[in-house]
């Protein structure tokens, strides 16, 4: 039986917007690239994600620089790699945060989300994602707050 996918751009099933489509053609490419090994496959993914964020127009680009800088000064032993094409940082190959660009979806806002492997954990119910429109130096605090707690 063949599985349905939801259009999230209409909301109808006839299948995947071609931003969709597009996400997971660089998604293929990922995996792809993680079959290499150690050193080598860390720098190649670590490269990719920041020839990602040059291709952002602004005010994407300025954002994600920055939201990169935070997490990898923050927690340094994420790995720095894409996910889906977005920039992501993950924590023994499973992905904690990453950052989706405004662009990539057609969006109002950017967002810097959290997998369900971020240890933020918070009661019965706390949030996943944030939008982003600009950050402020509060922001930035929160965001380095947020991703200690992600990796514990």
């Amino acid at each position: 039986m063949a599985a349905t996918t939801t259009n999230t751009q209409t909301g109808d099933s006839a299948g995947w917007t071609d931003d969709e489509r597009a996400a997971m053609k660089e998604h293929a490419a990922e995996l792809k690239r993680a079959g290499g090994k150690g050193a080598a496959k860390a720098a190649e993914e670590a490269q990719a994600c920041l020839d990602k964020i040059a291709e952002m127009p602004d005010p994407d680009r300025t954002i994600a620089e920055r939201v990169h800088a935070i997490v990898t000064r923050t927690a340094p032993q994420l790995s720095v790699k894409t996910w889906y094409g977005m920039p992501a940082y993950a924590l023994d190959g499973k992905v904690v945060c990453f950052f989706k660009p405004a662009v990539k979806f057609k969006m109002r806002y950017s967002t810097l989300g959290f997998s369900d492997t971020a240890a933020l954990d918070d009661g019965s119910m706390w949030p996943t994602e944030f939008a982003l429109t600009r950050l402020t130096e509060a922001d930035e605090k929160r965001i380095e707050g947020l991703v200690r707690k992600a990796v514990g």
